[in-house]
C-alpha cells in the first residue's frame, strides 16, 4: 500500500512538471485536477501550495481543498479556507456545506454542525438534497437523531443517502424498531437501495430472536443483487452468526467466493470462535492462506484470544511462531494479544507474557492493564503493586480496570495503608464510583479486616446494580456474619436490583460459612423458579462445600449425582476437600484418582491427598504421591505470607533467606522461640 501511494505521488508530481514546462498550470481545470490528486493521496500542504499559486479559482478549487482538510480532520485549516473563500468573494454552495458537515459530524463538533444549519437556513440550501443530505447525517453522528429525523421530514426531495444517514442514526441508538419502518418506507416508495442501506441495518441482528428479519434482509440483498457488495456480504455473514446461524453465514461465505476479501475471511473466522467452533476455525486460517490470503492484525488478534490452557501448546506457540516469521509480533495489538494469552494460562506460561511485556518498545493502556491482571490473577500480587507504581512514576494513564486490578492485588497481600492510597488516587481521579473500583474497595477493605470501611464504600456507591451488593454480601460470609449478608440479600430483593448468578453464589457462601444447611439447600432449589436464574457448576460446588463443611458427606455425594451436567475439576475438588474434613479417605482417594487423570499437573490434589493420608500415617501412600509429582515435574507453589512496615511490602515464603534483613529476622526468631519455652516451663 505503501509503495502504491509512492508510485502514485510520484506519478503526479512528474504530470505536475510537464504542466509547468508546457505552461498550462494557468489553466483552472488542469491546475483543479493536479490539486484533487494531491487532496487524495493525500499530500495537503503541496495541495494547499499549488492552491496558493494558481493565478484563479473556482469553486470546484475551494471544495476540492476543503474536502482534502475535512476528510483528514484538521478542522482549523477548514476554517480558514472558508474565511478566505468568503473574503474572496466566493459564497458557500451545496458542494461545500456538504463537506464541512461531513467533518463536523465525522469530529461529533456539534455548536460548529449548529452554526453552519443557521448559515444553511441564510442561505437558502436547507431544501437542496445535497445539504440536507449532509445537515441530517451531521445530526445523526452527533447523537441527535431526533434533530436528524426533523431535517430528513422538513426535506421536499430525499435521495438514498437522505434515508441511508437517518437508518445509520438510529442503528447507533439502537432503535430497530424505526429503522425497520424506514427500511420498509424505502422498499415501499420504491427508493434504490445499496451497500449503505443493507450494511447498517445488518449490525442490529444480534440475537436468535431476530433471525426471521435476518432471512428477510437476506432475500432483500439477493433481489437488488447486492450480495456482491464486499461491506454487505461481511455483515451478512456476522448477522447469521449473531442470530446464532453459523449454518446460514458459511453457505453465504461459500456462496460468494469471487467476491469475498479478507473481512469476509474475518468476519467467518469471528463466527467459528464465538460459537466455540475452534477447530473449525483452524481449518478455516488455513485454507484462507492456501488459496492466497494474508491474515491481517485482526486474524491474528482474534485467532490468539482463542487460545487459553489446553490450546496453548497445540496451536498458541505455532501463531506466535508464525507472527515472528511474519514480522507483527511487535505490533501492539498481537504483541497485546500473546500477552493476554499466556497470562491466562494457569500462571504455566506467564514468563512468556512478561517476556513479551518487556520487550515491547511502546504499549497502550490495554498492554499495561494485561499485565497487571496476569500478575494479580496468578498470585504475583507484590510484582502487580510494584508495576502499578512504575505506572506512576511514568504517567500512564490510569482507568478503571487499573485501579480495579491493584485494588485487588492489595487484598491479597492484605496491604491496607497501600490500598487506602489507592483509595484516595481514585478519588481524585473519579473512578471511585465506577461500579467495579467500589466492589474492589469493598474486598480491599474485607480482606483487611476491616468490614466497616467495606461497608462505608458500599453506602457511599452508586446502588442500582448487582456488583456492589455481591461484593458486601461476600464481605460479611467471609468475616462469619451469614445472617447479616442474607438480611442483605433481602434488601438487594426490596431494591428491586436485579439479580445475577454471583448474587447466589455469595447467598451460597453465607450459608455455607455459617451453617445454615437447610436454608442454602432451599436457595438452590429455588433459584430458577423464585429468581429466573438456573443453578451453575459454581452453585452445585457452594452446596457441596455446605454440606461438607457440616459433615453431612453423603448428601454432598448425592447433589454431585443430582447435578443436571457432568461435574468440572471445580467440584470434584471441592467433594475432595470436603473428604479431607470428615476424613473420609476411601471416598477422597476415588475423588483424587478422577482429578489425578483430568488434571495430572495441578499440584492442589496432590496436596490434599497427602494432607488427608498424613492424618492416617499412610507414608507409604505418600511416598507414591511424592514420586509420582516428581516424574511429572509438579511442584507445590510455596505459601507466602506479606506484612506492611512503613508502606513497604516484605513477602516471605517457607524457608525464605532472602530477604535484606534475614539475619536481624531470625535472631528475632530465636529470642521468640526462647520466650515461649520459658513461660512454657514456668507453666509446667
Amino acid at each position: 500500500m505503501i509503495q502504491l501511494r509512492r508510485a502514485a505521488l510520484y506519478a503526479l508530481q512528474s504530470n505536475h512538471c510537464n504542466i509547468i514546462k508546457s505552461g498550462t498550470i494557468g489553466d483552472t481545470y488542469t491546475a483543479n485536477i493536479l490539486l484533487t490528486g494531491y487532496v487524495k493521496n493525500p499530500q495537503l500542504q503541496l495541495a494547499h501550495k499549488l492552491f496558493d499559486e494558481m493565478p484563479q479559482r473556482d469553486a470546484v478549487s475551494w471544495n476540492s481543498l476543503i474536502s482534502g482538510y475535512v476528510n483528514h480532520g484538521v478542522l482549523e485549516s477548514t476554517w480558514a479556507v472558508l474565511t478566505r473563500m468568503k473574503h474572496c468573494g466566493f459564497w458557500f454552495d451545496e458542494y461545500t456545506f456538504g463537506s464541512i458537515l461531513k467533518g463536523v459530524g465525522s469530529n461529533e463538533c456539534l455548536f460548529a454542525g449548529q452554526q453552519l444549519h443557521a448559515c444553511i437556513v441564510k442561505t437558502g440550501y436547507e431544501q437542496n438534497v445535497y445539504s440536507g443530505s449532509a445537515l441530517l447525517d451531521m445530526y445523526a453522528k452527533c447523537g441527535r437523531v431526533n434533530d436528524a429525523r426533523k431535517c430528513f421530514d422538513c426535506m421536499p426531495e430525499r435521495n438514498t443517502v437522505s434515508w441511508n444517514a437517518l437508518i445509520s442514526g438510529y442503528v447507533e441508538t439502537g432503535d430497530r424498531f424505526s429503522c425497520f419502518s424506514l427500511f420498509k418506507s424505502m422498499h415501499r416508495e420504491g427508493v434504490r437501495l445499496d451497500d449503505g442501506t443493507f450494511s447498517p441495518l445488518l449490525t442490529l441482528f444480534d440475537s436468535p430472536d431476530l433471525y426471521k428479519q435476518t432471512v428477510q434482509v437476506h432475500c432483500a440483498i439477493i433481489k437488488h443483487g447486492m450480495l456482491s457488495d464486499c461491506s454487505v456480504l461481511n455483515a451478512t455473514i456476522s448477522a447469521y452468526s449473531g442470530c446464532g446461524s453459523v449454518e446460514d453465514a458459511k453457505k453465504v461465505f461459500d456462496s460468494a467466493s469471487d467476491e469475498r476479501d479478507i473481512v469476509s475471511w474475518n468476519a467467518m473466522l469471528a463466527a467459528y470462535l464465538e460459537h466455540d467452533k475452534r477447530v473449525l476455525a483452524f481449518n478455516l486460517f488455513s485454507m484462507m492462506q492456501i488459496l492466497g490470503f494474508e491474515p491481517d492484525i485482526y486474524t491474528y488478534t482474534s485467532m490468539i484470544s482463542s487460545c487459553f490452557e489446553e490450546e496453548i501448546t497445540n496451536q498458541g506457540q505455532p501463531l506466535h511462531a508464525l507472527v515472528i516469521k511474519r514480522g507483527v509480533e511487535r505490533l501492539i495489538p498481537v504483541s497485546n494479544s500473546l500477552m493476554a494469552m499466556y497470562s491466562g494460562s494457569n500462571g504455566v506460561y506467564m514468563d512468556n507474557a512478561i517476556r513479551i511485556f518487556n520487550e515491547m518498545e511502546v504499549k497502550d493502556h490495554v498492554s499495561w492493564n494485561s499485565m497487571l491482571t496476569g500478575l494479580s490473577q496468578h498470585g504475583f500480587s507484590e510484582n502487580a503493586l510494584k508495576l502499578f507504581q512504575i505506572m506512576q512514576s511514568g504517567n500512564v494513564g490510569m482507568d478503571y480496570y487499573a485501579f480495579s486490578t491493584v485494588l485487588r492485588s492489595c487484598a491479597d497481600v492484605a496491604a491496607l495503608q497501600l490500598g487506602q492510597q489507592i483509595h484516595a488516587l481514585a478519588l481524585r481521579s473519579g473512578y471511585e464510583s465506577n461500579e467495579f473500583v467500589t466492589s474492589n474497595l469493598i474486598v480491599m477493605y474485607s480482606k483487611c479486616g476491616t468490614i466497616e470501611d467495606a461497608r462505608r464504600s458500599f453506602e457511599t456507591s452508586y446502588k442500582q446494580n448487582a456488583v456492589t451488593w455481591n461484593s458486601m454480601m461476600f464481605a460479611y460470609a467471609q468475616h462469619g456474619q451469614g445472617h447479616v449478608a442474607l438480611d442483605l440479600f433481602s434488601q438487594m430483593k426490596i431494591s428491586k436490583v436485579k439479580m445475577d448468578h454471583i448474587t447466589f453464589v455469595a447467598v451460597l457462601t453465607a450459608c455455607s460459612h455459617n451453617g445454615l444447611v437447610e436454608k442454602g439447600y432451599a436457595f438452590l432449589k429455588t433459584m430458577e423458579s423464585g429468581y429466573g436464574i438456573s443453578p451453575r457448576m459454581e452453585h452445585y460446588a457452594c452446596v457441596i462445600d455446605l454440606y461438607g463443611r457440616a459433615g453431612r458427606l453423603k448428601e454432598a455425594e448425592n447433589i454431585v449425582k443430582e447435578m443436571p451436567f457432568q461435574p468440572d475439576a471445580m467440584v470434584w475438588k471441592t467433594l475432595l476437600g470436603a473428604c479431607r474434613l470428615c476424613g473420609d479417605v476411601v471416598l477422597a482417594t476415588r475423588v483424587g484418582k478422577l482429578l489425578l487423570e483430568s488434571q495430572p499437573y495441578d499440584h492442589c490434589t496432590y496436596v490434599l491427598l497427602c494432607e488427608l493420608y498424613g492424618h492416617l500415617k499412610w507414608w507409604d501412600e505418600i511416598a507414591v504421591l511424592k514420586r509420582t509429582m516428581k516424574e511429572k515435574g509438579v511442584k507445590k507453589m510455596p505459601g507466602w505470607s506479606w506484612i506492611e512496615v512503613g508502606n513497604q511490602m516484605h513477602a516471605f515464603h517457607a524457608a525464605s533467606r532472602s530477604h535484606t534483613r534475614n539475619e536481624d529476622i531470625r535472631q528475632m526468631l530465636r529470642t521468640l522461640t526462647n520466650d515461649i519455652a520459658y513461660l512454657d516451663n514456668i507453666y509446667e
